[in-house]
């Protein structure tokens, strides 16, 4: 029987992930390194799976969706229940909305999907600051202007997100202190 990960990858390659350009490579290479840099900082089997498909909806900075929302329960069937709710939280994030005040836990949080705003709970908080951590660090490593670029924005934002972040992540982040400066 094949592993949580192997349907996963299986399934993005079914949806082209491994066509679709991606700095450092293709989508699906940028997805593997995003659930391996979870695992170094021995994230829990949910948030790694989540990290592997973060873009199956599409995000707020990378519009390009391997499935349409109404098949969420094709990637549910895959990944479980749990890490699917992550990939969605995280592609519904409104980042001009969100990243400013995630760390505050009574901030709402707007779906950029639905137009509706809710308050999540801490763990979801800091699933998603763990992911968006990994996901742009990901890019930061493979990407040279985008280091140059949004490096230092980045770690403002990781300072930001300290409270949600794992000392693991946060030591990862930490080498983007003083980035493209």
């Amino acid at each position: 029987m094949s592993s949580p990960i192997d349907r996963a990858e299986s399934l993005l390659k079914d949806l082209g992930a491994e066509t679709v350009p991606h700095p450092g490579g293709t989508l699906l290479v940028h997805l593997r390194r995003v659930r391996a840099r979870l695992a170094v900082w021995n994230a829990r089997p949910a948030l790694q799976l989540a990290g592997l498909c973060h873009a199956f909806y599409g995000t707020d900075g990378f519009p390009t969706a391997l499935l349409p929302l109404a098949r969420r329960g094709e990637l549910v069937e895959v990944i479980g229940a749990e890490a699917e709710a992550i990939v969605y939280f995280y592609g519904s994030c409104d980042r001009a909305a969100g990243y400013p005040a995630l760390a505050d836990p009574g901030a709402p949080f707007r779906d950029r999907f639905t137009g509706r705003s809710h308050t999540p709970d801490t763990p979801r908080r800091r699933d998603f600051a763990e992911l968006t951590a990994a996901n742009e660090l990901d890019l930061a490593d493979h990407d040279p202007a985008f280091r140059e670029r949004y490096g230092p924005d980045l770690f403002a934002l990781f300072t930001r997100f300290r409270p949600l972040l794992s000392g693991a992540a946060w030591a990862d982040c930490l080498a983007l202190d003083g980035a493209g400066r």
